[in-house]
């Protein structure tokens, strides 16, 4: 699970691990930043996530909360987001404030990105009106089927797997304020096997009315997406583009330079790539001068001498 960490900021708040084991009130305001609130299954005291958000909610004014980072809520490998998601629910009318969650922040160290169970995640959204950013890590058991919701504008599934009841889920939704979704899409070996034809009513342009962000990355299927982005009607009206992380090599950067204008972009993020160095240059050469800010940082090796089989996405397991 490399490249993921603890998240620095959430809804543009820094954040900040509510300290539940120090019994005293925290010194920032209850809006004022995004609260991690997590516990370790393996320390002596064996605080449970629901003690951990008792806890928060007694020490910081809930109805100011507009910021919370579910992190580790215990052997995420047995019990799944449901248990801290049900909790966070049940408190939806004193955390009236409340406008963007984040489920499973948790680093490789506390859990692989596909050992951390997952259940359905959008009774949030219908427990949270005026949500406006949504956030998962991990696909395994992860269940999204379409909702609608007038304010949500951020959308991110982080995952080395995502299954595709999840991305169909995800674009048969209704959500006409969303401008970023940012889709891990992963690999077959940890569950991802949606398709490029999946993908269809997204890069169609008829959904989402307002995106103007789209992410499609850490998929071994990166130069087949960067094919269909490069003549995808939805492009016209992005103002940045990620296909990071995953198998990109000249086969999908040929296709994206012979497609369709992207000089409109401000930035094009095509970092973990398998490019050879002359096209990364021919990549940077025909967009820096129209003003996009092109990333081709962390060119990979594949493995051995396997070629295009030898890539890897940088999130899997």
């Amino acid at each position: 699970m490399s490249g993921v960490d603890h998240l620095h900021e959430l809804l543009g708040l820094p954040a900040v691990d509510f300290q539940h084991e120090s019994g005293t009130a925290p010194e920032q305001a209850a809006g004022a930043v995004a609260w991690r609130v997590s516990v370790d299954p393996y320390e002596d005291d064996e605080t449970s996530w629901e003690d951990a958000f008792k806890a928060f909610l007694e020490a910081v004014d809930p109805a100011g909360v507009r910021a919370l980072i579910i992190g580790q809520w215990g052997e995420s490998y047995e019990e799944d987001s449901s248990y801290p998601i049900g909790l966070v629910i049940a408190a939806a009318d004193r955390l009236t404030s409340l406008e963007a969650v984040f489920v499973g922040d948790m680093t490789m160290e506390e859990s692989e990105i596909s050992w951390i169970e997952h259940d359905d995640v959008t009774p949030l959204l219908a427990a949270f009106p005026d949500l406006v950013e949504l956030g998962v890590r991990g696909g395994t058991g992860l269940a999204f089927p379409p909702v609608k919701h007038e304010r949500l504008r951020s959308l991110t599934i982080e995952s080395g797997g995502l299954p595709v009841g999840v991305v169909r889920g995800v674009l048969d939704s209704e959500l006409p304020a969303l401008e970023r979704l940012d889709l891990w899409l992963g690999v077959s070996a940890y569950g991802g096997d949606a398709d490029v034809a999946d993908l269809a009513p997204l890069l169609s342009g008829t959904r989402f009315p307002r995106l103007s962000h789209l992410g499609l990355r850490n998929s071994e299927l990166q130069n087949e997406i960067a094919a269909a982005v490069a003549s995808a009607p939805v492009v016209a009206r992005l103002r940045v583009l990620g296909l990071s992380d995953g198998t990109l090599g000249d086969e999908g950067a040929a296709a994206l330079l012979d497609g369709q204008p992207l000089t409109h972009l401000e930035q094009l993020d095509l970092h973990h790539h398998f490019m050879t160095e002359p096209v990364e240059r021919r990549v940077v050469a025909a967009l820096e001068p129209h003003g996009v800010r092109v990333d081709v940082s962390e060119r990979e090796t594949p493995w051995g001498d396997r070629g295009v089989e030898g890539r890897y996405t940088s999130v899997a397991e």
